[in-house]
């Protein structure tokens, strides 16, 4: 069965839709079974309102850049047919979510929210619970899972969704589509892939951890499980091995 999810990013006016505020781009990127195709998303929107200089800080987006682009009416068909039944995969999902049912509201079509196209998924809750009281800001991420952002010299929706897709593979264990070139994706080929894999893995060098780094990982498991309020399933392996 095909899984279909969207990682997507937006760019606004300002911080708040309450005081106006408006969607100036959206990027997105699909996955197909937790691996990267070509069909993305991306659309600069005219917000028909200045951007904040705040903003234009961060993202780099004029005013006199957005003038002539179409506004959100004219690509919301385009959009929520992209976006419709994928989970989306989001960076603080509450921020994007609110700006985008905000535009749809305005529209005054009855076009619900975007809840009722896709599922949500946020990659700061999810980072939140992973790595509990540590920064877990986007570029944080980045450093703490070797993805490379250098080249973000300023923010923009569609280069914040790939970085954010990479992260989220990384942080969920990584892609697990592997087609050599020339393969299809049958019984047999997944075989001679994952026969490849294993051989692979068998090379690698086994590292003992060191007594620091064992405290800290056990000073990890109990930080989750009084966060969870469940036993650790690392804690099970450890006390089977």
């Amino acid at each position: 069965m095909k899984t279909r999810q969207i990682v997507l990013d937006t760019e606004t006016t300002g911080l708040d839709p309450d005081l106006g505020h408006r969607i100036i781009e959206i990027g997105c990127v699909e996955l197909i079974n937790r691996r990267r195709t070509d069909n993305t998303f991306q659309q600069y929107i005219n917000p028909e309102r200045d951007v904040d200089e705040g903003a234009l800080e961060v993202h780099g987006i004029s005013n006199d850049f957005l003038a002539d682009k179409p506004k959100f009416k004219d690509i919301v068909d385009d959009f929520l047919n992209y976006a419709r039944n994928a989970e989306l995969i989001i960076h603080n999902a509450a921020f994007d979510t609110a700006f985008i049912n905000r535009e749809l509201d305005a529209l005054g079509r009855d076009l619900g929210v975007i809840e009722d196209y896709c599922t949500i998924l946020d990659t700061l809750a999810l980072a939140r619970h992973t790595h509990p009281g540590q920064r877990n800001d986007l570029d944080a991420l980045c450093k703490r899972y070797s993805v490379d952002n250098l080249q973000r010299t300023q923010h923009g929706a569609l280069l914040d969704a790939e970085i954010l897709a990479d992260v989220y593979l990384s942080m969920t264990g990584g892609q697990t589509a592997f087609l050599l070139d020339g393969m299809t994706s049958s019984t047999q080929d997944a075989t001679d892939v994952n026969k490849s894999r294993v051989k692979t893995q068998k090379s690698l060098p086994v590292i003992t951890p060191s007594a620091e780094e064992s405290a800290a990982h056990a000073l990890w498991i109990k930080r989750l499980e009084k966060e969870t309020n469940a036993p650790c399933l690392w804690r099970r392996i450890e006390e089977q091995s």
